[in-house]
């Protein structure tokens, strides 16, 4: 496993290597966002998600979101952006809030457009969404810092980065699910269930 860290192998630098590991069939990246550390594969890599599954110890059924650059990627992946999805889009993104939606064909997809320098520029150097999920094994604390998430985890990515640590108390995105009826809070983090209903409203 490589590590880079930020600070010195530099934005264009670091997001050149990382992608360059990632076009690997079956390659697992750990990064920094701006909510917590987080594990990433392309969308588009089977060997890369099953990676992901078995890094984190995760339940097969329980799906991984997608990084998307912006609603359009997202839409080109098969993402049904109805009007409630839209309005939250516009108000909360970039930034941390997860929106899951209907998916062409049936089922549904968790959709984050994420506020992070490193992560936008990452997603626009390979041209296509991320899976994403954080970096911690199911079920216990989320990773602040690239050292806690590399050693709660059930093996090793194939790179990690190191973007320092982040500010104590941060959370992983709120996940508010707006693919049928009803308006549903599946986890209020950042944004508060207030805010969404508000602007929904």
């Amino acid at each position: 496993m490589k590590t880079l860290t930020l600070s010195e192998s530099g934005l264009s630098s670091a997001v050149l290597e990382c992608a360059g590991v990632l076009r690997q069939r079956g390659a697992v990246a750990a990064l920094p966002t701006e909510t917590v550390y987080g594990l990433v594969c392309r969308w588009d890599d089977p060997e890369g998600v099953a990676e992901i599954y078995q890094l984190k110890q995760r339940d097969g059924r329980k799906p991984l979101s997608m990084f998307a650059l912006d609603v359009e990627s997202a839409r080109r992946y098969g993402a049904e952006i109805n009007d409630k999805a839209e309005r939250l889009f516009r108000a909360f993104t970039p930034g941390r809030i997860t929106i899951i939606t209907g998916l062409v064909g049936g089922g549904t997809l968790g959709i984050r457009i994420p506020d992070h320098e490193f992560v936008l520029a990452l997603l626009r150097e390979l041209g296509e969404p991320l899976a994403s999920t954080s970096a911690n094994l199911s079920g216990m604390p989320a990773a602040l810092n690239c050292a806690d998430a590399l050693s709660g985890l059930n093996g090793t990515p194939a790179i990690a980065v190191d973007g320092g640590a982040l500010p104590s108390g941060s959370l992983a995105s709120t996940v508010v699910d707006v693919s049928g009826s009803e308006v549903r809070i599946l986890r209020e983090g950042p944004l508060s269930a207030a805010s969404i209903f508000s602007v929904l409203e």
